[in-house]
């Protein structure tokens, strides 16, 4: 079961990653969200990927509620586990703003690796999302608190869950190439979600994780192909977001030669940046966060853009890329 989910027929070639319309870094209102899925929808996306973590539950209530009337079978859901939510005793009124999300931080993060802690996030995650079932669950951001103890106990966790038939693919979402190899040797996972570190801007996963993929048939997600934004748009700006903080110095030097390489060659920097994981062989996806539906009717027409081969020889030979 696990190998059709995982294909890249049923995967990609674009995921809608549900972040955004968790309220990351800004409120969106129901009526965005609602449009940004439905232009997903309608563009031939099925794929869409969320998280306990988004916006405190948020994410995963309007994505259920957006799916409610579509047809069960024709889409793959994934979410999160290894964090479960619980109320907050100290709530006064305020804000998960710290964590990345505007949203009232009614409820906290903990961390529960174990299997109780696995069942119960994967349970908690079906009745926001009003599901029966997710397709796809990934221990997610182990490194955020205990890589040992996540890879140990979560890892074995998910695969009772996928032995049980209560999932059909298990996995980890990671923004650390190395954790996520680690993962791969420890388990036997169906798929790697790795956030911004199989991008044009940089390629850390290529010297460890991709390969080990290739060799044991592990699909990856390549999320983030934009660096949290950076590389949205043709003119790299300070102001865009890096890894969801600031762009440090070099950074920006890196992603403006990327972008004045691009205008030399007439391919916009945004469909280079949205093209390029899908070379790799491992890829069966890229997955975008977006709350707007003009992103996704963006992305989607990038990903139409023919790019010679000659492009990406052309940034090759000027070391931009590997």
């Amino acid at each position: 079961m696990s190998s059709d989910v995982t294909s890249s027929s049923r995967l990609g070639p674009l995921g809608f990653g549900a972040a955004p319309i968790g309220n990351l870094y800004r409120e969106v209102s129901d009526e965005a969200a609602r449009d940004a899925l439905d232009a997903a929808w309608a563009g031939g996306i099925r794929y869409y990927d969320t998280a306990p973590h988004y916006g405190l539950g948020l994410s995963e209530r309007r994505l259920g509620e957006f799916l409610r009337d579509k047809p069960r079978d024709e889409v793959l859901v994934s979410t999160k586990v290894g964090r479960v939510l619980e109320p907050n005793p100290d709530f006064a009124g305020g804000s998960d703003l710290a964590d990345g999300y505007a949203v009232p931080n009614a409820l906290v993060r903990r961390f529960d690796p174990t299997e109780r802690g696995i069942r119960r996030s994967l349970e908690d995650s079906l009745t926001r999302l009003g599901l029966d079932r997710v397709d796809i669950a990934y221990l997610h951001d182990p490194d955020a608190y205990d890589t040992d103890r996540g890879i140990a106990e979560g890892l074995p966790a998910l695969v009772r869950l996928r032995d049980e038939g209560l999932v059909a693919a298990i996995g980890i979402g990671v923004n650390d190439a190395d954790v996520a190899a680690r993962a791969v040797r420890a388990a036997d996972l169906d798929l790697v979600m790795i956030a911004g570190r199989y991008t044009l801007l940089e390629q850390p996963a290529l010297a460890d994780l991709l390969p080990l993929c290739l060799e044991r048939g592990v699909g990856v997600v390549a999320a983030a192909p934009y660096n949290s934004g950076l590389l949205a748009t043709d003119d790299p700006g300070a102001g865009a977001h890096y890894n969801y903080g600031a762009v440090p110095a070099d950074v920006l030097t890196r992603a403006r030669a990327l972008a004045a390489a691009c205008r030399e060659h007439g391919v916009p920097l945004p469909v280079a940046a949205i093209q390029y994981p899908l070379r790799h062989p491992a890829v069966r996806a890229v997955a975008v966060g977006t709350a707007r539906a003009e992103a996704v009717h963006e992305n989607l027409a990038r990903l139409a853009v023919p790019v010679p081969a000659s492009f990406w020889d052309a940034l090759q030979e000027a070391g931009l890329i590997p």
